[in-house]
């Protein structure tokens, strides 16, 4: 029987220490889980605030009424309870709970939207089909980079579509990066480049084109970096969320797929 719950009983799934309450915040794939611990293979946040329902923050990281499934298992000698299916896990309960209004906990996953399949489609495809980039990701970037604004101009001085930096638009080309057609071919062309220095490795590829590979470079890997980390979990999710429109068979960050050859 699936029964409407709060989403303090289903998300907050603890008692209450010294008047606060903590859950983990995981993201895999794209897709957010709570749980009472990290849950293995994700990437968690702990999340620790006031036991307060009037002041319950939005962990989903998206407005409106979650579906979901509560389950059990033990891990590291303890019962946990979470809302994603793990090995060994045994169904608690379905639940239904609608988000609070506010602001989204994580500001990478908060603003994601729906693909927009309508915008510059001539323009990425034509950039995917010439540099083997896929699709689907070089409009992830432009989503969370833009939002496909051509006249963005980011505080650093970045511009266009794919906020390409004065120097990256030269260095590829590009004349004009208010342009939609020249930011993404040269950013096509750009994160070809950066596919195969990581040889395919897209955490990374996201990582250098937030922070600049240099920063990738210093760090050995993703640096430790806030506004990097939600940079990559919202390119995730925009990433699954494009292919799925698109009509193409889920894949991860964690994949090595991302070039084909150029037609």
């Amino acid at each position: 029987m699936r029964r409407v719950l709060p989403l303090l009983l289903v998300g907050l799934l603890i008692a209450p220490i010294a008047q606060a309450r903590t859950v983990y915040r995981c993201v895999r794939d794209g897709t957010v889980s709570l749980a009472t611990a990290p849950e293995p293979g994700s990437r968690c946040e702990k999340k620790t605030f006031e036991d307060d329902p009037g002041k319950v923050p939005n962990l989903w990281g998206e407005l409106g009424v979650i579906n979901g499934t509560l389950y059990e298992r033990e891990q590291d000698g303890r019962t946990v309870y979470g809302t994603r299916k793990l090995p060994g896990s045994k169904k608690v309960l379905a639940f239904t709970v609608e988000t609070p209004p506010g602001e989204p906990a994580h500001a990478g996953l908060g603003e994601v939207g729906k693909p927009r399949l309508d915008r510059y489609a001539k323009q990425f495809r034509a950039a995917a089909k010439k540099t083997g980039v896929d699709d689907a990701y070089l409009r992830a970037i432009a989503h969370a980079e833009s939002g496909f604004d051509p006249v963005a101009v980011s505080p650093k001085g970045a511009v266009g579509v794919m906020q390409l930096m004065p120097d990256t638009a030269r260095e590829f080309g590009v004349a004009d990066p208010k342009s939609p057609e020249q930011s993404i071919d040269g950013a096509a062309r750009l994160i070809r480049q950066l596919a195969k220095r990581y040889r395919g490795d897209l955490k990374l590829v996201a990582a250098a084109y937030n922070a600049g590979a240099g920063v990738v470079a210093r760090y050995g890997g993703v640096p430790p970096y806030r506004e990097t980390q939600q940079y990559i979990a919202k390119v995730e999710a925009l990433y699954a969320r494009y292919r799925s429109a698109l009509g193409q068979a889920p894949k991860t960050l964690d994949g090595r797929e991302i070039l084909r050859a150029a037609k």
